[in-house]
Parts: C-alpha cells; sequence; structure tokens
C-alpha cells in the first residue's frame, strides 16, 4: 500500500517538558513524540513488549548473555522471569549467578585500567566491573560441589539431565532470592543453556563427570525448543544483547514462521555481519521474525534502557 506525503507528517515532534517529581512513566510517554533517535525505538520497544505480556495467547522468551549478570541487573532479571515462558541463557550466567548466590562481591571498576597490574593483583576484569580472584572462580567451584554432589546423592537422581533440567535442580538448592535459577525454579520458569559447558560451570560440570556416574543431554533441550515452536501460534520475545542466547530463540521460532512480537536490544554493529549486530529486520529474511509482526531493534545499552523499560512496565 502506498503511503502518501501526508500520511508520513502527521505525527509531529513535541518538546519535551520536564518537570519536578515526573515519574518513569511521564518522562516515557512525553518521549512518544520527541522524534528521538533510539528513544523512540525504546519506546516501540516498551509498546511491543506490553502488547506481548498482555497476549495470553503468546509464549514468551527472554533471552540473555551472561555479560549483563555480572553487573547490578541480576536482580532486576530474577524479579521479572515470572512474567515470561521460558529463558534462553549461555554458559557464564551460571557462573555469575553462583558466584553472587554464594556470597561473591563484585565490584565497580573502569575499562581503561592497567590490565597487565591487574593480573598481578589477581582481580579479573569484565568490562568495568572488578572480579577479585577468589570471589569467582574458587567461589564457583566450591558452591558448585556442595551443590551437585547433593543433587547425587538425592534418591531421585537420574544420571542423564538436560541443561534445563540441571538448572532447576541447581534453583531448587540455592537459597539466594536474587538468584536467576532460584527465581526461575520458584516460578517454573525453565532456562534454556545451549552453551551451559562455556564456562567455569561447565569445567566443573566437565570435571565432576570423570568420577561421578553422570551424562549431559543438550539435544533434549533442543527438542523441547522445537516442541515450543510447533506447540504455539504466538510467539515473542525480549532478547538482551546478542550470540547464542539470541539466536536459539529465532532459530527454532523460524519453524513456525517466525516470532510475532520481537524485541532486541544491542550496541552491536550490523557492518561486520555478526549475528549481534543483525538486526530483527535481517531475521526477517529468514523467516525468524514474521514480516507483520511487532517487531523493533533498540540500538543502546541494556544496562541504561532494560531498568527504564521495566519501570514503565512496572515489572519490578
Amino acid at each position: 500500500m502506498q503511503t502518501s506525503k501526508k500520511d508520513l507528517l502527521k505525527k509531529h515532534v513535541k518538546d519535551i517538558r520536564l518537570s519536578k517529581r515526573m515519574t518513569v512513566r511521564q518522562l516515557i510517554d512525553s518521549q512518544r513524540s520527541v522524534g528521538g533517535f533510539s528513544a523512540q525505538s525504546m519506546v516501540d520497544g516498551i509498546d511491543i513488549v506490553s502488547k506481548m505480556l498482555n497476549d495470553k495467547k503468546s509464549f514468551n522468551f527472554l533471552s540473555f548473555p551472561a555479560d549483563i549478570i555480572s553487573t547490578g541487573l541480576r536482580g532486576m532479571i530474577a524479579d521479572s522471569v515470572k512474567y515470561f515462558d521460558a529463558i534462553v541463557t549461555t554458559g557464564g550466567t551460571l557462573d555469575h549467578d553462583l558466584a553472587k548466590s554464594s556470597g561473591g562481591k563484585y565490584s565497580i571498576g573502569k575499562f581503561d585500567v592497567d590490565d597487565a597490574k591487574l593480573k598481578d593483583m589477581n582481580i579479573y576484569r569484565l568490562g568495568n566491573v572488578f572480579i577479585g580472584s577468589e570471589q569467582y572462580g574458587l567461589a564457583v567451584e566450591k558452591y558448585f560441589n556442595e551443590i551437585m554432589e547433593d543433587i547425587y546423592n538425592s534418591p531421585d537422581y537420574k544420571k542423564e539431565y538436560s541443561a534445563s533440567e540441571l538448572a532447576w535442580e541447581f534453583g531448587k538448592r540455592i537459597k539466594d532470592d536474587r538468584s536467576i535459577l532460584r527465581q526461575a525454579y520458584l516460578n517454573n520458569i525453565p532456562i534454556y543453556n545451549p552453551g551451559i559447558l562455556d564456562g567455569a560451570f561447565g569445567t566443573q560440570l566437565t570435571l565432576f563427570s570423570q568420577d561421578h556416574e553422570f551424562k549431559l543431554n543438550l539435544i533434549k533441550d533442543e527438542l523441547a525448543l522445537s516442541n515450543v515452536s510447533f506447540d504455539n501460534k504466538t510467539t515473542g520475545a525480549l532478547m538482551l544483547g546478542g550470540g547464542i542466547s539470541k539466536h536459539h530463540v529465532i532459530w527454532w521460532n523460524q519453524f513456525k514462521g517466525g516470532l510475532d512480537y520481537a524485541v532486541y536490544i544491542t550496541t552491536a554493529s550490523q557492518y561486520d555481519g555478526s549475528l549481534s549486530g543483525a538486526r530483527l529486520t535481517e531475521a526477517v529474511s529468514w523467516g525468524k521474525v514474521k514480516p507483520n509482526a511487532k517487531y523493533v531493534t533498540i540500538d543502546g545499552d541494556i544496562t541504561i534502557i532494560l531498568p527504564i523499560m521495566f519501570s514503565y512496565l512496572e515489572l519490578l
């Protein structure tokens, strides 16, 4: 359908007028007519997520990589998992969740630092987050073995687990309510982790399997995701960052004709051909997002955008 000039120019840009005690909702509503670059995409994304979560027929995914779990967004994401039907994430999410659940303290650092000096001080740098080595590696190892031994010695031990089943067992035993694994368990939300072996958790799992009767069945979760695709006519996704977590969502949804709702937040460039940089319009060409879907790509930092979105949607 051809769009007229009148239609293209009918929504006018308006100046934002700030006021004292302005709420987040009032601020975002004022941005609906600001015409700001990423701001407009964020407003569109908020509206799409709202429609998606209110569509009772829609099976909704939340996906994210591990890096943001090293930040203070971990607790906020843990609080929000109950609003979604499935989580897709990466191996490092389990690492950070276990480290923090066992009392590990992460510190505010900076990007421009001498990393060789940090190494001498046994400090890991994740972006501008500093992690003392004793707060991560040994902490994950100790807590992992404590929980895994309890799973192994329980009367219902199965000898073979999918990644989501293992995440459920860990969530069952973690006592920290700020834990993503714990909240997923309490709310019966599956956590699919196709890259579960890529990190400290995966290393400990590999070592555990050497002297215990244990098998990891990665195919089982793929079949579960396939069933989600074929069993649900309507699906949606809020995808935070790219990589394997994003791709596992859009890949399996192509078999039902694509996502019906899709919001993707990224800082990556599309011009290197990466999956993280690929905009959702590219996913349309693969059939991973429907051409008539409600979708938007938001260019921006998740640690800035997500708290605003969730505050507006009152998910916190």
